[in-house]
């Protein structure tokens, strides 16, 4: 940021390089100053004194409580209020840097206020758009612009400055075709209109300019509420978000197709920095994040830190090896003729993402996706909406243009609106059921799609094993992040010769898994992110002992506050049980008796879905010819429930339809286009 005197008038546009949390600080005091202007005169004069301005290098003073509290009340969109409250005590509880970093001459305070009163327009895109936006000359056109926006009557459009090169004063034109310009809604705050003006006329590059025939997935409410996020823990909410509807979807996928062009246009090493920038970001900030992770959907601080440090390895792995994937190749060669592969981009790729692991499973289509050339319209699960919009930030703050990587927040009707919107790849993570309704609207608009849905994995411990040691790892496949984990062990097959003794030493290792405050690192086992899957746990639980089982592990729900459910283990179940069936997705197991391999396999494959398999055995021919037998996407040997982006990620049956992670993820985002050349032929003398 610039820690210049107070600037004149003059052509060029100052940069400014702003926190996020200043610049929503700046900005609400500027609100502030349009709500009660009795208390804060619309005046620069007003704000420069409230940041303590100076001119000779000196820190500015820190907002203290009192200070902000009294910046924020009396907004004039409620919701607007909510985001710049949450962000202003994150201000006051780092002070000390805010204390190093601002410092601002009254041009950049103009800027900045400017952008932020606009509405739908993220603080994190300032930093890296800045000498793009528009200037002001005068402190009066300034003023004249303030007064212009707190007329309802007239919204977000006016005489509201100049761009660079551009004699309109209109915030609706757009800087160039693809550029990283226009104001992307920020999830859950209406968007500006849809510009008719300086959007490009001619098809984006790889995508057809024809759109696509709109058809009602589900139909979304007329007036969607406020969705609200609660702590899984305590049941307290945290807050509410605005929802997106059809009308709000259908202009992000129009902003997202005119901007992919110019973000496929750029080389893929500016993309890839962009990325790897994300990256030093989201470290940066690992506890922050983590925190609102635990607080929203429940996983324990320990884990919700360690999906986020594995973060890197699979952007690497992308950064690596996407021009790899994407690279033009020859196929033959011969003197008249040459056949060749390029590729192109998809386009527009929809992600409905899924809560339990947010960054893992909305990072691995979303960074191959924009490292390909592709815009993103990312719907985050209800559940982890937070999450999704902490991610979305980032995205910008690291130099994803904003209308390239949007986010729609809202639960199914949003969801479906997404799905149903003029997208080209759709990636969706959840239930078969919904999965099958998302392939069939997918397929009706011939969209790709990819569908990572349920699982019910099973897990076959051999007699020739360390049994302490196996129990161990197979508790962490079946327990880790409270079972809600697609890829968790939800059946267990142990052969007779060490039933009993295995039984034995799973529960003791059960009793590590005590559920807990999330926020304490020792935690192994949070609340359960969904408040209705205790009773459907306990229904399955029911189902058994009435069939037949015997429970040797007795939890259940815990009593109290929050949507916490202590592990049960089953024994003497069979596959007449919904235990041993139906996705559980919770501390809930079966583990079933069985005499031999051949009924270990033959149980093993008695099921629709195939993610993952599992066996446990120090005999390496044993574990090959059992897992030859598995008809699933991934399959284990002494291990379970992980993946790596180093392999292709991919369900079969009920639980998918296309793949994720590996060489074959990457393409799931280009499209191939087949070149036939033949030269002209010399000519004859």
């Amino acid at each position: 940021m610039s820690d210049d005197d107070e600037a004149g008038g003059g052509s060029e546009p100052e940069r400014i390089t702003l926190e996020p949390e200043e610049a929503r600080v700046v900005g609400a005091l500027a609100e502030k100053s349009l709500a009660t202007p009795e208390n804060y005169p619309l005046s620069l004069n007003g704000l420069v004194t409230a940041c303590n301005q100076s001119t000779n290098r000196e820190p500015v003073v820190a907002y203290d409580e009192a200070t902000v509290e009294r910046a924020l009340e009396g907004l004039r969109e409620k919701q607007l209020a909510r985001r710049i409250k949450a962000a202003g005590q994150r201000v006051v509880k780092h002070r000390h840097v805010l204390d190093e970093t601002l410092r601002l001459n009254r041009r950049e305070l103009a800027l900045v206020t400017l952008l932020l009163l606009r509405g739908p327009q993220t603080p994190g895109e300032l930093k890296t758009r800045s000498g793009r936006l528009a200037t002001f000359d005068t402190l009066a056109d300034v003023e004249a612009a303030l007064r212009a926006l707190a007329e309802p009557t007239r919204g977000f459009v006016g005489e509201l400055g100049r761009r660079p090169g551009q004699k309109e004063n209109r915030w609706g034109e757009r800087l160039t075709a693809g550029a990283a310009d226009g104001a992307a809604g920020v999830a859950g705050v209406a968007p500006a209109p849809e510009p008719t003006v300086g959007v490009p006329s001619t098809p984006t590059v790889g995508v057809s300019s024809q759109p696509r025939p709109e058809r009602a997935f589900t139909p979304s409410p007329a007036t969607p509420r406020p969705i609200p996020v609660r702590n899984p823990a305590t049941g307290a909410l945290i807050r509410e978000l605005e929802v997106d509807d059809d009308a709000t979807v259908a202009t992000k996928v129009r902003r997202a197709r005119a901007a992919q062009a110019g973000w496929a246009a750029r080389s893929f090493d500016d993309r890839a920095v962009v990325l790897l920038d994300f990256v030093d970001r989201l470290e940066a900030a690992i506890d922050d994040c983590a925190a609102t992770t635990t607080s929203e959907m429940g996983k324990p601080i320990t884990q919700a830190r360690n999906e986020i440090r594995a973060v890197r390895e699979r952007v690497e792995f992308f950064v690596e090896h996407v021009p790899r994937i994407a690279a033009a190749r020859t196929v033959t060669t011969a003197p008249e003729l040459e056949e060749s592969i390029t590729y192109d981009p998809a386009g527009v790729v929809a992600h409905v993402s899924a809560w339990n692991y947010p960054y893992f499973v909305g990072l691995n289509s979303i960074v191959p996706a924009l490292l390909a050339g592709n815009a993103v319209i990312y719907k985050p699960s209800e559940l982890a909406s937070l999450t999704g919009l902490r991610i979305t930030d980032v995205l910008h703050a690291s130099g994803v243009p904003v209308d390239v990587m949007q986010a729609a927040v809202g639960a199914g009707p949003t969801g479906a609106a997404v799905v149903e919107s003029n997208v080209d790849v759709v990636c969706f993570t959840g239930s078969y059921a919904t999965g099958r309704r998302v392939a069939a609207a997918a397929a009706e608009r011939l969209a790709r799609a990819q569908l990572e849905l349920g699982g019910k994995d099973p897990a076959y411990v051999c007699d020739d094993v360390d049994i302490a040691r196996t129990a161990t790892a197979v508790a962490e496949g079946v327990f880790y992040n409270a079972g809600q984990s697609c890829c968790a062990i939800e059946r267990v097959y142990v052969h007779e010769r060490i039933f009993d003794a295995f039984v034995d030493a799973f529960v003791a290792e059960t009793r590590g898994y005590v559920p807990g405050d999330p926020t304490d690192p020792a935690t192994t086992l949070g609340p359960l992110a969904r408040a209705e899957q205790p009773a459907l746990l306990a229904a399955q639980v029911a189902d058994a002992v009435a069939r037949g089982a015997r429970v040797v592990a007795d939890g259940g729900s815990v009593d109290g506050a929050g949507n916490f459910f202590a592990p049960v283990v089953l024994v003497d179940v069979d596959h007449s049980m919904t235990v041993m069936r139906e996705e559980s997705f919770g501390p809930v197991i079966g583990i079933q008796r069985v005499a031999s391999d051949s009924e270990a396999a033959r149980l093993a494959a008695d099921t629709e879905y195939g993610l993952t398999a599992a066996i446990f055995t120090d005999d390496r021919e044993r574990a090959d010819h059992f897992l030859a037998g598995m008809d699933s996407g991934t399959v284990y040997w002494n291990c379970s429930d992980r993946t790596t982006a180093r392999l292709p990620w991919a369900g079969r049956g009920h639980s998918g339809l296309g793949v994720s992670l590996g060489d074959a993820g990457i393409h799931a985002f280009l499209r191939e286009k087949a070149r036939h050349s033949r030269p002209p032929r010399a000519s004859s003398t």
